[in-house]
């Protein structure tokens, strides 16, 4: 699991394949499939060819919220919000063997974390995120630290984040960046991915 640069597909997208193959072409890391709009039975075919389309690249499909999806297409895991399936419930239907991510927002969130069901939390928003209107309140890079320092497994920013802030990133402590829109609505995802992977590189 390489959480350096993790891209997250924009609800609704025309085209998710085509965005996720550009973004791990242009250096994304982990890919991850968030869809509230479609259901299962569409996202399951979906799920498959996106497998398929990043394998070559070994880099790993993480399905948001749908753990039917995530059995039925075989994904790599799952990633659960604060709001949606329990993690202790997400891991049994998942099994061991698969990723589990999970959204924490505040401090609660980690000390509420049973140690040894998720493998990384997804830790914001950041920023204030047009790509999911119903976010919680804003932590910046201050509560990112503060919540990254107490989590006992990898992290992975996100929240509104783009070009020009792996450095504060990084320095917050997180393993890597997490982005919707700064890739999934570049007029070229692809050097947009590869110019953030080597901004992150270099900070």
């Amino acid at each position: 699991m390489n959480l350096t640069l993790y891209f997250v597909t924009p609800d609704g997208a025309a085209d998710p394949e085509a965005l996720a193959v550009a973004a791990v072409r242009g250096g994304a890391t982990l890919v991850q499939l968030r869809d509230k709009r479609r259901s299962d039975a569409e996202l399951v075919p979906l799920a498959r060819r996106l497998i398929a389309a990043l394998d070559p690249f070994g880099v790993p499909l993480i399905v948001n919220d749908r753990v039917e999806v995530v059995l039925a297409a075989g994904a790599a895991g799952l990633h659960v919000g604060q709001g949606d399936l329990g993690i202790e419930e997400a891991r049994r239907r998942i099994g061991p063997d698969r990723l589990l991510g999970l959204s924490v927002e505040a401090p609660g969130h980690l000390q509420a974390l049973p140690l040894g069901i998720v493998d990384y939390v997804g830790v914001g928003p950041v920023r204030a995120t047009a790509s999911k209107p119903d976010h919680a309140p804003p932590i910046g890079f201050d509560g990112l630290a503060r919540l990254v320092a107490a989590a006992p497994v990898p992290a992975v920013a996100i929240g509104g984040l783009g070009a020009g802030d792996a450095r504060a990133v990084k320095a917050a402590g997180a393993d890597g960046l997490a982005v919707v829109s700064a890739i999934g609505s570049a007029a070229d995802p692809e050097a947009a991915a590869r110019a953030l992977a080597e901004e992150w590189r270099q900070a």
